[in-house]
């Protein structure tokens, strides 16, 4: 934050420099969501933040009554109005009227039961316009829409958005959709861009074989288009799946894309406009890829524009020693990353959460506070016991 005008001009009088206000570096943590607080949920799993327009934070995530993917999932939402200090109750915020089927994709499955009701995949884009718009699946088979105008307070009926999905067909079959998950973003010219990622469902859990590709809305949410196929599968790039996404400083967006890739590394792609054009995937070096969601987020505070990056920096095996390709290595050594070239070179790398960590999220509060939301706890595992909030300074970071 920056020392006040008055103090400055103190300051040039007495011959000080204005380096010697610089906020001292602070980290601090706390549980929003704790397996045990609530019996109704025994894992909480797949964290999101965002800082709405009018500076509400708003954290986010699925509460499993089972452990896996296709379980019974709620969508819970917590709000601060106090830059992520304190929050509100959790409370379910999606919920679709009139029958649910099962994902078919999914019966094949040992420990599905076909009764259970999966909302998955919550994404939130905080609006310039004070808008919260929200996407999330049901049965990663349809996708729906809903929006708030009072900072998470109450939502519109969903609406569904399924057959923007269709036009993916004519390249990929998918029988199985996932929007993000994680925060998405609005871009400079106002277009709502939602990273996606798509399967066949032939393959492990119904989830691959996956590409990722983005849709997009250019009339504020009332529609939404599909864009052209990001991270295709191939020998070398192995499901793409869970992307986030953010707009460069030349109007382009890049899409960082876990993978199960041999190479271990974050998948990079880019595109003049988020939705067609994209280049050629390329591995970022700097960017171990333990099969994890990541968070990403720009820094825009105090003269500073950068990119902060999340994930577990962590290329061990797990219980099994080295793990064969494709199969899923230990979640721990969460790590944030800092860029001050758009994403080309990662020089800082600092842990944030030394032992096991999961899935996270960034977002970067108005008075330029950094939160990391992401799951943590004593023991290896793919959620965690708890989903924490870290609240630092860029201080702490540099």
């Amino acid at each position: 934050m920056k020392p006040p005008r008055q103090i400055l001009a103190a300051c040039a009088v007495l011959g000080l420099s204005a380096g010697l206000l610089r906020a001292e570096p602070f980290l601090e943590k706390q549980d929003l969501f704790t397996v045990g607080e609530d019996p109704a949920y025994n894992i909480y799993h797949i964290p999101g933040v965002v800082v709405t327009a009018k500076g509400t934070v708003l954290a986010w995530c699925e509460a499993r009554k089972g452990g896996g993917d296709w379980s019974d999932i709620r969508i819970l939402l917590r709000r601060s109005t106090d830059d992520g200090r304190t929050w509100s109750a959790p409370r379910s915020i999606a919920s679709v009227d009139g029958p649910k089927r099962k994902n078919p994709f999914s019966s094949g499955l040992k420990n599905v039961d076909p009764t259970h009701v999966t909302y998955n995949n919550p994404v939130l884009i905080a609006d310039r316009d004070g808008t919260v718009h929200m996407l999330f699946c049901l049965e990663y088979e349809r996708a729906f829409y809903q929006r708030s105008e009072d900072d998470g307070l109450s939502w519109s009926k969903p609406v569904e958005i399924t057959a923007a999905f269709e036009a993916f067909k004519k390249d990929y079959d998918w029988k199985v959709l996932a929007t993000g998950p994680n925060h998405s973003i609005q871009l400079a010219k106002g277009r709502l861009l939602v990273p996606v990622w798509l399967s066949t469902g032939t393959g492990g859990n119904a989830h691959r074989p996956s590409v990722t590709a983005t849709i997009y809305s250019d009339d504020g949410g009332s529609t939404w288009q599909a864009g052209q196929i990001a991270a295709p599968c191939t020998e070398e790039w192995i499901n793409p799946n869970e992307t986030v996404a953010v707009e460069l400083k030349d109007g382009s967006v890049m899409l960082n894309v876990r993978s199960e890739s041999r190479a271990h590394r974050r998948i990079v792609v880019t595109s003049p406009d988020g939705a067609t054009n994209w280049s050629t995937p390329r591995f970022d070096d700097a960017l171990l890829e333990p099969i994890c969601m990541a968070g990403l987020v720009r820094y825009e505070h105090d003269g500073e524009s950068l990119l902060i990056f999340s994930n577990p920096h962590n290329l061990e095996g797990g219980r099994e020693g080295e793990p064969e390709p494709g199969k899923s290595r230990a979640r721990k050594n969460l790590s944030i990353k800092l860029s001050r070239d758009e994403g080309q070179t990662w020089p800082v790398n600092k842990l944030l959460e030394d032992g096991p960590s999961a899935y996270s999220d960034l977002a970067v509060t108005h008075s330029g506070t950094i939160l990391c939301f992401y799951g943590a706890g004593s023991k290896l595992s793919f959620a965690g016991s708890a989903l924490r909030l870290a609240r630092f300074n860029l201080e702490w970071l540099k």
